[in-house]
């Protein structure tokens, strides 16, 4: 049979191979490589295919013929072929999901960017080795043209009612969301504070176009000592852990001195900012940069009781770009002298333009806070060949059930 033939809809039985990036499982079927979800590597499988181009094809596994050791049902009904396209890995024991992680972080790092590094997905304090459920402190549902809420199927628009979402925190269950109607709404997020027991619903309108909060509009969070106010619309992470973890993990990194400049890229509220103002001290500085106007507002908030800290609000390129005039302290070459750089981008990544001019500043370490791996792993390859090297790697399991896994890389500066 032909790489070339049509085998959309059909069933076959595969040996499913090595975990891949995105959730899913590499296999091999009449010369086309499958990308195999809801399997696990080593079983055998009835999978269904549902896309097919001419290099590989899409398949879920509908039937699991010979079934992994690491294998457990999943918690939730809609975890399933055809259901939501959220949770990635609830069939996989929550040690094992961290190992294929693991795999994947590695592999990425060692194809793009020519990185060899063992890599160990770290639980996150207070995390139960076999939990992993009820962390998600921001959701957003998708409503169908019923007004059931629900998440969308993978890959696709279609949206799966569900009754209840096992890895959503109580305090966003709490807002009985699934057991509503929205008949005028296109999405319901819920936003919880678990420090504060604050919840926000915020109500998307796909008639009027008018966005409806519910709730005050702000949430305070907790981390780093410190007291954050987060608007509705600005980044928080999503585990109630994951704030505090990243902020020790990056100052653990950095190591950051006494009077010395740090930059913080793609600021959000200010986490990071005022994890390093603590530490460069009185005599240090500190620049943030954030792009969105509420997150800007929130950050200057909560930085507000320390002055060596100045909040630009502006893309992460035309700051770097505009140096020294925008973002304080020009060494008089237009460019802006930093000891110490942290940037936590989107999940595209920085790219080679923003990569360089971070390298134009000549810090002596560099953080890099990614969400995913490939992104993490191109950046870094560029870093590399302008003379930042990785030296430490750490990655953290924020994300539990699903593909997702946050790393906290530590670049230095080559000698010379």
């Amino acid at each position: 049979m032909s790489s070339l033939t049509n085998l959309v809809g059909a069933e076959v039985e595969i040996d499913v191979g090595a975990v891949a990036h995105g959730g899913s499982c590499v296999a091999r079927h009449a010369g086309l490589v499958l990308f195999v979800r809801h399997a696990l590597p080593g079983e055998r499988v009835r999978a269904r295919i549902t896309e097919q181009s001419k290099r590989f094809a899409r398949a879920d596994a509908v039937e699991i013929l010979t079934a992994s050791p690491h294998r457990v049902a999943a918690r939730c009904p809609a975890a399933r072929p055809d259901g939501c396209g959220g949770c990635d890995w609830q069939h996989a024991e929550g040690r094992y999901q961290r190992e294929l992680k693991a795999t994947v972080v590695a592999e990425q790092l060692r194809r793009l960017a020519g990185v060899e590094r063992e890599v160990v997905v770290e639980s996150l304090p207070g995390e139960s080795p076999v939990a992993g459920f009820g962390w998600r402190t921001r959701v957003r549902f998708a409503v169908d043209d019923m007004g059931r809420a629900g998440f969308r199927k993978a890959r696709s628009h279609e949206v799966v009612p569900i009754d209840h979402c096992p890895i959503a925190h109580p305090l966003v269950e709490a807002a009985g969301v699934e057991a509503k109607e929205w008949n005028r709404a296109r999405e319901v997020e819920v936003a919880a504070s678990a420090s504060s027991q604050l919840r926000l619903l915020l109500v998307t309108g796909r008639r009027d176009g008018v966005t409806r909060v519910h709730g005050g509009g702000v949430l305070t969070e907790e981390a780093a000592g410190r007291r954050w106010r987060v608007s509705a619309g600005a980044f928080w992470q999503v585990h109630p852990a994951a704030a505090q973890t990243l902020g020790a993990a990056v100052r653990e990194g950095l190591a950051p001195r006494p009077g010395e400049r740090a930059v913080d890229l793609y600021a959000g509220v200010g986490l990071l900012a005022g994890v390093l103002a603590q530490a460069v001290g009185a005599t240090g500085e500190v620049v943030a940069v954030e792009s969105s106007t509420v997150a800007a507002a929130d950050a200057r908030h909560n930085l507000a009781d320390l002055p060596n800290v100045t909040v630009v609000c502006s893309g992460v390129a035309e700051a770097l770009a505009r140096g020294a005039a925008e973002m304080n302290g020009a060494d008089g070459a237009g460019e802006v002298a930093a000891d110490i750089v942290v940037l936590d981008p989107p999940r595209a990544g920085a790219g080679p333009k923003v990569v360089q001019r971070i390298v134009a500043l000549r810090p002596r370490a560099i953080a890099y806070v990614a969400c995913d791996p490939a992104a993490l792993a191109r950046d870094l390859a560029t870093f590399g060949e302008a003379g930042y090297p990785l030296a430490t790697l750490r990655a953290f399991d924020l994300f539990p059930q699903t593909h997702h896994v946050e790393c906290v890389a530590i670049l230095e500066r080559e000698a010379g």
